[in-house]
């Protein structure tokens, strides 16, 4: 079954060329396909740029009070969206930061009509004197942008990704396309077919491609806005499309990214401090299965502290069940797909040329009430570099699943 996408005001499918599979994480079936072979997206941009007029003129309240309306819809019927979301490989507590976090954006923009008037634009600031006397002056006046919102997003938040972006432009008058990952789109598909059934947003607010698409840049005008979450190299790629500089088109880029925790050389064992420093490592290499642009991917240490957080922290990783997500006594899930293993696989041995794994390995994996073969599951790898200064692999590469690496 190909994944149908939603433009021009209807559900339709794209052609049966070019698809791609959608896998179930846990047990690796095949969900669905995706496909935009075929679509007008040509037409779907107008679209929504033409029926954006309602948008425009709604006031920030009337906005607000929508966004907030659709927010209370949505969570009414989050159970639905969690049954999906296991097919991903997150568990509950993993669902939860996706879809009721993709909620609270909702609620939390809403809440920002109380800063505006009841108008459908806004006026910044004072008048500016340009000259003297006042026969010169300056004003700023926000109004919305006459174009589309076009959010490229990545697969490992499909409801939370989707959500947080949407709710800025609505809020700020203007219509959305939404092309999510292939790999998680049958989420994003879910949800968004909930908001379209609501009758809660205008026509044209939201459209869904369900598919892959290189043509969606091609037509994109000075009015439009672009966002792209994903790979570093993907977004330059992106980024340096000849219509996007001949129209001079925003673009918002979020991709890769290596954050760190920091011990301090006083939190040393048997204090709070190292105690919460190791239980937040851990917490941030398995929660989403290491899958966030916000996990800790380089833990500094004191060099004379390098061995007690090895210790601790493995034996905080030996209490993290791998399995089928929908059991309790799991606490890490499966990545998104066998695909995404590999990739991560792929950076741990480039990152090994000069680290050493302390922890867990690339080739085994015990599951509770899942099958390991089927399903796209990983041990957490911690690794250890000890030339962090000279070796600079560790601060390029990023591998997005569970893990992380100690630097002296």
């Amino acid at each position: 079954m190909i994944l149908e996408s939603y433009i021009n005001g209807q559900w339709v499918t794209g052609d049966n060329k070019n698809t791609r599979n959608m896998y179930d994480a846990i047990t690796g079936e095949i969900i669905g396909l995706t496909s935009t072979e075929g679509l007008d997206i040509t037409s779907a941009l107008q679209y929504g740029r033409d029926h954006g007029k309602v948008l425009r003129d709604m006031t920030f309240q009337q906005r607000g009070n929508m966004i907030k309306k659709l927010a209370l819809y949505l969570n009414k019927r989050k159970e639905q969206f969690y049954e999906i979301s296991y097919k991903t490989g997150a568990t509950r507590v993993d669902s939860w930061i996706d879809i009721e976090g993709g909620f609270g954006n909702l609620f939390a923009n809403a809440s920002l009509r109380k800063l505006f008037p009841d108008q459908s634009y806004a006026v910044e600031g004072d008048p500016i004197d340009l000259s003297r006397g006042g026969r010169f002056m300056a004003h700023h006046i926000l109004v919305p942008k006459k174009g589309i919102a076009v959010h490229i997003n990545a697969f490992n938040f499909p409801v939370w990704g989707m959500l947080e972006k949407c709710a800025v432009n609505w809020m700020a008058g203007m219509p959305a396309v939404v092309l999510p990952a292939p790999q998680t789109a049958f989420l994003t598909e879910a949800v968004v077919r909930e908001i379209i059934n609501s009758g809660i947003l205008p026509s044209g607010a939201l459209q869904l491609l369900s598919g892959l698409t290189t043509s969606i840049l091609d037509t994109v005008e000075s009015q439009d806005v672009i966002t792209f979450t994903g790979s570093a190299h993907t977004g330059r790629l992106l980024k340096a499309h000849p219509r996007l500089l001949e129209e001079s088109v925003p673009f918002t880029m979020e991709a890769d990214s290596l954050n760190a925790a920091i011990l301090g050389p006083d939190a040393v064992p048997g204090t709070p401090e190292f105690n919460i420093f190791i239980k937040e490592v851990r917490k941030e290499m398995t929660v989403k299965t290491g899958q966030k642009c916000t996990a800790i991917r380089r833990i500094m240490v004191p060099e004379n502290l390098v061995e007690d957080v090895q210790i601790a922290l493995g034996k905080q990783l030996d209490k993290v069940t791998i399995g089928d997500p929908r059991l309790k006594e799991v606490r890490m899930g499966a990545l998104v797909s066998k695909a995404q293993v590999q990739s991560v696989k792929d950076q741990v041995a480039k990152l090994a040329k000069t680290a050493q794994i302390v922890y867990g390995n690339l080739d085994t994996v015990e599951t509770v009430g899942a099958d390991a073969e089927k399903g796209a599951f990983m041990k957490p790898i911690l690794m250890r570099e000890d030339n962090p200064f000279t070796n600079t692999e560790v601060h390029e590469l990023e591998a997005f699943g569970p893990v992380s690496t100690t630097l002296p």
